[in-house]
């Protein structure tokens, strides 16, 4: 099953250094988040060709069924519908692309409407490539801050996100070491 394995990165100074810049979010007494990681053994450039791609979440997003572009063409400001699988608490999600460096590989997204409980949800992804004495890998790096919804628990809340996202960043490793495997 893809949602099963993990593999942990190496902290080292390059990682170190993306979490203090992008991932260490401040966020109120209302809201919860977290950072997760994932090395992948493809190419900086392809796994990034994946992310970037905000009109095609279902390239990599195992939960996404399609995606309709509301406005925009993927570009920074385009908002798009993502319709999810079925069996989630959700049918529906409405989301804006806030960020977009094709140089810095950051992508951060903010969901804005839907039909579930991730309220104020602010996502940031970045990608880096490990030096050679940590393994010289690509990490993934996705953390996020969203309200703790009324009746629920930040430790509740933390691991429905973190589940998704843990399985999303688990997809893009597999999808993009297969896609080296076949170039080969």
């Amino acid at each position: 099953m893809l949602c099963k394995h993990s593999r942990k990165p190496l902290e080292s100074p390059t990682t170190k250094a993306m979490l203090n810049t992008y991932h260490a979010p401040k966020h109120s007494s209302n809201q919860c988040g977290s950072s997760l990681m994932q090395t992948i053994d493809a190419p900086l450039s392809l796994v990034w060709s994946l992310i970037r791609r905000f009109e095609y979440p279902q390239g990599y997003k195992l939960f996404v069924k399609k995606c309709n572009m509301l406005s925009g063409d993927g570009g920074i400001g385009s908002i798009r519908e993502v319709v999810v699988n079925s069996g989630l608490p959700a049918g529906v999600s409405v989301e804006r692309l806030d960020k977009l460096d094709d140089e810095k590989h950051v992508l951060k997204f903010s969901i804005i409407g839907g039909d579930h409980r991730l309220a104020n949800y602010s996502s940031t992804i970045t990608l880096h490539e490990e030096e050679e004495n940590f393994g010289g890998k690509t990490v993934a790096i996705e953390s996020y801050v969203v309200d703790v919804p009324v009746g629920s628990s930040g430790d509740d809340t933390c691991s429905f996100a973190n589940t998704i996202i843990g399985c999303n960043l688990r997809s893009l490793a597999k999808i993009t070491e297969e896609m080296v495997c076949k170039t080969t």
